[in-house]
C-alpha cells in the first residue's frame, strides 16, 4: 500500500514502481487484447504521478516516455495499490 508518506519521500520524476499484467478486465483493462502489458508508475513534478502502460514487447524506456496513460481508478489501484491521499494526487 502506498501511502501519502511514502509518497512524499519519492523522488520528482522517478518511475518508482513497475510490472507486467494481462490487458484483460481481470488485469489492467485497456483494450481487451490478452496481451501482456508492462506499466510504469513515474512520480511527477507538481506532487502528482501518473502510470504509463504499453505492450510487454516494448522496452521500459519506450513505455515511461511514450506509453497510454492508465485511466480509471479500478485499474490505477490494481497496479499501484494506494492510500486515498494519493489517489488524489493522480494526473489523468
Amino acid at each position: 500500500m502506498l501511502t501519502f508518506e511514502k509518497f512524499s519521500e519519492i523522488p520528482d520524476g522517478l518511475a518508482f514502481d513497475k510490472g507486467v499484467i494481462v490487458d484483460s478486465p481481470e488485469g489492467l483493462h485497456m483494450a481487451r487484447t490478452g496481451r501482456m502489458l508492462k506499466w510504469v508508475a513515474v512520480k511527477g513534478y507538481n506532487n502528482d504521478w501518473c502510470i504509463y502502460t504499453h505492450f510487454a514487447e516494448n522496452d521500459w524506456g519506450f513505455i515511461e516516455s511514450n506509453g497510454d496513460k492508465v485511466g480509471g481508478e479500478d485499474n490505477i489501484l490494481k497496479v499501484v495499490p494506494c492510500d486515498e491521499d494519493v489517489l488524489r494526487r493522480y494526473r489523468y
